[in-house]
């Protein structure tokens, strides 16, 4: 029932955000933005996906972060700003509309834009943890926010921009608005509404691996990172408001490097993830839910995608998404008990480790020939030694 008023809601927030445009863009701006705001969306989906491929979150997971920045995080923002906007322009702090527009731009849009994305991570954080506990999944439930929100915003820049283009007709692309606001949204910066939502979901991925009796770092801790994501944005908008070349000089010497130094972070999370793999389930393959050369094939995203080939080669489609399955389960196996190492026990931890055991242990007869073979095929290492902790044999 939760579930569904959620749903309803989204739509509704969906087709109130579709009026709003299309009463700013017109009937034929709506569509031509809508077209070309598309362009960037598969392409950021796909990263994030990417991103969280050892432990993917369900696509129902990632549809819902979508689906709120496109329309429950939009609406309010949209709703917000222009109330703030015309505050400021009647009020005597701004001398003029664009003093005005500036101002909300560069202080209040992004308190309230980051604030609505936000809702979003914390909602999954509250009532989703599990596909929500470390900080690639937080990096990849923001980014997929924030392209759902940028998404909707690019169809409302560049609507707006085709309808001054079709009132002032003109000569050439160098003139066009849609032009210089495709290339500056679409072609150089699609990543600047995910770089800045990433920070907040940073802050709580690290917070789900928080043993629970840090409770003053698990409540400051969004907060910074809210913060961070919040000076960004205003450093990206400010940019924009001033004369010469303040934003190329921006764009080229701080977000370049900032966006570097984010995909740096996400890509070393990842392979953190696949090391936590390799390094802890030798303990459970010492007590027979795995052969010895499992562990390794199950830390190489190479070794995974052999396993489900060679799966699907023989058995068909349904052995490989058998597979997939054990493979899953697997990471999340190794995750939670390493979480437990380092004190961040989870409440339900051995009923969590238990499921975890008898889901790998009914998929094993199909999945662990295929996972050993890619292991062996692909010459591993040395098997790491199982680490000196009790209790991983308990319940098969």
């Amino acid at each position: 029932m939760r579930a569904t008023t959620l749903i309803v809601l989204l739509a509704l927030c969906g087709l109130m955000i579709l009026a709003l445009v299309r009463e700013q863009t017109g009937t034929t701006g709506l569509l031509v933005g809508f077209g070309l705001a598309l362009f960037p969306v598969p392409l950021l989906l796909a990263a994030f996906r990417w991103l969280s491929a050892p432990l993917p979150a369900p696509w129902r997971t990632h549809l819902f972060a979508f689906a709120w920045g496109a329309c429950a995080a939009t609406l309010v923002a949209i709703l917000a700003n222009g109330f703030a906007t015309d505050w400021l322009a009647s009020s005597v702090v701004v001398d003029s509309p664009r003093e005005a527009d500036t101002l909300g731009a560069t202080l209040i849009a992004p308190v309230v834009e980051e604030t609505t994305k936000a809702a979003a991570i914390l909602l999954l954080f509250l009532f989703r943890r599990r596909h929500l506990d470390s900080v690639v999944s937080g990096i990849a439930a923001a980014g997929i926010t924030a392209a759902g929100f940028a998404f909707t915003e690019n169809i409302l820049y560049l609507g707006t921009a085709y309808g001054e283009d079709s009132a002032l007709d003109p000569d050439g692309l160098s003139n066009s608005a849609t032009a210089g606001t495709f290339l500056i949204r679409i072609v150089f910066a699609p990543f600047a509404h995910p770089l800045f939502t990433a920070m907040t979901g940073i802050a709580f991925g690290v917070v789900a691996a928080l043993p629970r009796r840090r409770r003053v770092l698990r409540v400051v801790l969004p907060l910074v990172g809210w913060f961070t994501a919040v000076l960004l944005h205003a450093i990206w908008n400010g940019s924009a408001s001033f004369a010469n070349n303040t934003f190329l000089v921006v764009y080229g010497l701080f977000m370049l490097p900032v966006f570097g130094a984010l995909t740096w972070l996400a890509v070393w999370s990842r392979l953190h993830e696949l090391r936590v793999v390799r390094d802890t389930l030798p303990a459970y393959a010492a007590a027979g839910w795995f052969s010895e050369p499992e562990p390794w094939s199950l830390s190489s995203m190479r070794a995974r995608s052999m396993a489900r080939a060679m799966a699907r080669r023989s058995h068909g489609p349904a052995a490989a998404r058998t597979v997939a399955d054990y493979q899953h389960d697997a990471t999340a196996l190794a995750l939670l008990r390493a979480r437990a190492t380092n004190g961040a026990t989870a409440p339900d931890f051995a009923a969590r480790e238990h499921a975890l055991l008898q889901s790998l242990w009914s998929n094993r007869p199909l999945a662990g020939p295929p996972t050993t073979s890619a292991a062996l095929a692909l010459t591993p290492p040395r098997p790491t030694p199982p680490p000196p902790w009790p209790g991983y044999g308990v319940g098969r």
